[in-house]
């Protein structure tokens, strides 16, 4: 692999509510556009969040001017902010959003996590549809969540499975101001009605013994119709993050293999499935390398050859240091100045790979191209 071509998707601007441009995502259309959003903010974690779109018609080399098509939704009148939004092509036009919407009145002024109990604020998963390829969509509705899940993480776009149903993963989250152990997991839901309605959760990734959790779970389906997940892993006991795991399902995310160690750290990217069945994986490593990477793996379960390996981003000066606490390590969080790598595969066979870099002033959303 290598890096064909590079530049910025959209720049921040610093001393305003876009100086902390975050949380990128790309989807590649049927049509050949491709859409971006991300997340706009004062800071990492703000108030004044909300998403952004911008459209690419030559594959990513070039972009619109950004476009805001929600306003941030109240919910049962609480005022709440838009963290990520993640778009799923249904058919030919027809897109899904499903956005992870943040309550910011219950908890006047609290950061995102809270680092006495490791609780996070009220979170909901919100869906949303357009028909004509997301220029204009439907009023938000709610994905109802079962109490189990607490406040729900959302880290990965509704699934488009080989069976015709959809699935959307989930990160189980305490409740603010919870001061009991954290016992966190990953389920799927599955939809057979395009969204309407989601069956009963099944775990895709859990430590029963609540020690190791799996963060931001990236997920994506094969041509062959197999689900591949990649967890950030963190142990909580050694106050470390492990290298990446994945799992893969067979049954469309009903059943999972076992983790499995990749041998590499530490937070992946949403991977590039190719129309061959190859996998192209992106990831954040902070404190080897202080670079974003990434590897092709030959099928969805195939191994990730470190002659494959390119450099996506690398950072000049070092960002932080491994952490204690799980608390600490959540703190840190809003510290990285790059990170959250996202891919996409290209009707020309390219990969395209966004994420987010600059400095604590400015943080602007960059894209590579990488080609095979």
């Amino acid at each position: 692999m290598q890096i064909a071509e590079s530049g910025i998707l959209s720049r921040a601007q610093a001393g305003t509510s876009r100086a902390a441009l975050t949380f990128p995502t790309v989807t590649a259309l049927s049509d050949g556009t491709v859409l971006a959003t991300y997340r706009t903010g004062s800071t990492k974690d703000s108030e004044d969040e909300t998403v952004e779109f911008t459209r690419s018609l030559d594959g990513g080399r070039t972009w619109s001017e950004p476009w805001r098509p929600f306003e941030n939704p109240e919910l049962d009148g609480v005022r709440g902010s838009l963290r990520v939004c993640y778009l799923t092509e249904l058919a030919a036009g027809e897109l899904l959003a499903a956005a992870l919407w943040i309550d910011r009145g219950s908890y006047p002024g609290g950061p995102l996590f809270n680092e006495e109990t490791e609780g996070c604020l009220p979170m909901a998963v919100l869906l949303a549809a357009s028909d004509d390829g997301g220029e204009s969509w439907s009023p938000w509705r709610l994905a109802p969540m079962p109490d189990e899940v607490g406040p729900p993480s959302l880290t990965a776009p509704v699934l488009k499975l080989a069976d015709g149903s959809l699935a959307l993963s989930i990160e189980t989250n305490k409740e603010y101001n919870d001061a009991s152990p954290w016992m966190q997991k990953v389920v799927f839901f599955h939809s057979h009605d395009g969204g309407e309605s989601w069956a009963e959760p099944v775990v895709a990734g859990e430590d029963p013994s609540g020690r190791i959790f799996n963060w931001d779970l990236r997920c994506g389906v094969a041509p062959d119709g197999r689900v591949a997940t990649f967890a950030w892993t963190y142990d909580t006991a050694a106050g470390r993050y492990l290298n990446i795991h994945r799992r893969v399902s067979s049954d469309h995310g009903q059943s999972w293999s076992g983790a499995e160690d990749l041998g590499f750290a530490d937070q992946a990217a949403r991977p590039a499935m190719l129309a061959d069945g190859r996998v192209v994986l992106a990831w954040v490593d902070r404190f080897g390398s202080r670079s974003i990477r990434a590897r092709l793996a030959p099928a969805v379960d195939g191994p990730f050859e470190a002659a494959s390996e390119v450099v996506v981003y690398q950072q000049d000066e070092g960002a932080g240091g491994a952490s204690g606490s799980t608390s600490e390590t959540l703190s840190e969080m809003s510290l990285w100045t790059f990170g959250l790598p996202y891919a996409e595969t290209l009707p020309d066979g390219a990969a395209l790979v966004i994420y987010y870099a600059g400095t604590d002033a400015a943080m602007d959303i960059r894209w590579a191209r990488i080609e095979l």
